[in-house]
Formats: C-alpha cells, sequence, structure tokens
C-alpha cells in the first residue's frame, strides 16, 4: 500500500501511477484515429462502439491484469473480470463515443480505482486537449496538476447548465421538458455528449451544474470523485448521494444544487 492509501501494483507501482499510465497509454490511440477511418457498430439505436473503443479498451485492459491481477475490471466493451477481492477498476475507453465516430472533438478517456463503492482514485482524461482530471480521496482533484474547485454561482439564473439524456426517448424526453421548465431565465445551456467531461466541468466550474441520466458506472465513477474532492455534490434524480451504480446524476456545488432541487421538484424527469 502506497503512502496515499492506494494499492501497489506487482510490479511497484502504485494504482495511481497505473492509472496515468493507462491514460498516456489510450490518449494517444484517441487522437491518432480521431481524423482517420474507423469501423463503427451501433450496439443498440444511438449507442456506438469503434474499433477504436476496442483497441483502446485491449491494451488498457491488459496493463491492468497485469499490474493487479487479483483486482476486479468493470469496462464497457468487455465482460466483467470478477474475482474476491474488493478493489475494481472501471474504465470506459471512449466516452463520448458518438462524438468520436462525427469527428467532434469533445470526448475522454476514463478510469476510477474503487474499493466496494468508496471511489480511491478517479482520472478523466481529454487527450484533444490534452487535459487530465485527476482526484485522489481526501488529496483533492486537480487539472494538469492544479486544483480543482466547482462553480461559487449561487443564482440559478446566472448558471451555465450543461446536460446530456442518453438513449432512451422517453427520459430524453423528460430532460427536455425539465430544461423547458428552467427557460427561460438560465444564462446559457450545453449539451455536451460526454457524461465523463460534464462531470469534469462541473468539478472545474466550467459548468455550474450537469445534470444526466440512463448512465453506467463507467461514465460517472471518476467524475463521482472529481466533483466531491472539488469541493462540490453529486446526487441522484431523487437527491440521495449518487453512488457507483446510480444511474442519473445531478452535479454542482451545495447552494447551487439546493436550489436546483427546489425548482424542479415534481418534475417527471426527477421521478423516473
Amino acid at each position: 500500500m502506497s503512502m496515499l492509501g492506494i494499492p501497489v501494483g506487482t510490479g511497484g507501482s502504485s494504482a495511481l501511477a497505473v492509472a496515468l499510465q493507462a491514460a498516456y497509454l489510450a490518449g494517444p490511440l484517441l487522437r491518432e484515429r480521431f481524423l482517420g477511418p474507423k469501423e463503427v457498430t451501433e450496439k443498440s439505436r444511438g449507442n456506438l462502439v469503434t474499433d477504436v473503443d476496442l483497441l483502446v479498451e485491449q491494451q488498457v485492459l491488459a496493463l491492468l491484469r497485469a499490474e493487479f491481477p487479483a483486482f476486479r475490471i468493470l469496462s464497457e466493451e468487455s465482460p466483467a473480470v470478477e474475482s474476491d477481492s474488493d478493489y475494481i477498476w472501471i474504465v470506459d475507453p471512449l466516452d463520448g463515443t458518438r462524438n468520436y465516430a462525427s469527428g467532434v472533438p469533445h470526448f475522454a478517456f476514463n478510469i476510477a480505482l474503487a474499493k466496494a463503492e468508496d471511489v480511491l482514485l478517479g482520472l478523466t482524461y481529454d487527450p484533444v486537449r490534452e487535459e487530465l482530471f485527476l482526484a485522489i480521496k481526501g488529496r483533492g482533484a486537480t487539472l494538469n496538476g492544479r486544483p480543482l474547485s466547482v462553480s461559487r454561482h449561487t443564482d440559478i439564473l446566472q448558471c451555465l447548465l450543461g446536460f446530456d439524456m442518453g438513449y432512451s426517448d422517453e427520459r430524453a424526453r423528460k430532460a427536455l421538458q425539465l430544461i423547458q421548465g428552467l427557460w427561460p431565465g438560465m444564462q446559457s445551456i450545453r449539451v455536451l455528449g460526454s457524461a465523463a467531461l460534464g462531470l469534469a466541468y462541473a468539478a472545474a466550474g466550467r459548468l455550474d451544474l450537469y445534470f444526466h441520466h440512463n448512465i453506467y458506472p463507467w461514465d460517472i465513477t471518476p467524475g463521482l470523485l472529481l466533483v466531491r474532492e472539488a469541493g462540490g455534490q453529486v446526487v441522484d434524480r431523487q437527491g440521495r448521494p449518487a453512488r457507483v451504480q446510480t444511474d442519473g446524476v445531478i452535479a454542482s456545488s451545495h447552494l447551487l444544487l439546493e436550489r436546483f432541487l427546489q425548482v424542479t421538484e415534481g418534475s417527471p424527469w426527477r421521478q423516473m
């Protein structure tokens, strides 16, 4: 165990060092293939996977298995790796695949290590902008080494809100209804196409508030820790602390989140 309370792998590297190695392995692959030809497959309506997702995942999982052979692994494109260990790696080789496949430079690599439901470290890497968002439990959150802090805005009418809708038509309709109920009145709204970057931007204060639904652990686990270590909160649609298995999240500062929950009380999106 390292001084940070982070496990050490078979080669002597800490889990933090291995997560960074995974990010810097994934980043060049994602960049190099971004504007080139790709094989794109539709897993379900609107839910894509490319050959680059699979290539990145294959190489990252090989690294994790070599360094931490006893740990469980949950990754978007592969069957879960099970064991008796309490530790689990959670990986999304390419969050924002629709953006990536369409030539929109807004996507990220996601990796987190949790012990049961306790997230120990989370990393979101944007290889286009070379921005590495990193959080270690109890040690804060950083962007390329600089400390992060959530937005200080407290007036919902002045906030920049980000959201995403997922692949469910019904849930998307309810999310748009929620937005319609807030607009006009909000300063501005953005649809991002990447939950990983949405949560990272909330942690960095670039977005005052971010919400999403119909999501999976690999989409949000690094972001849960990023936002909390940056001084913010992440809750589910009912306002309870979000967990790794939460299927919907709202992330912001304490005061703005409280206000958002008040003004959206009774919204169908909150009650799904």
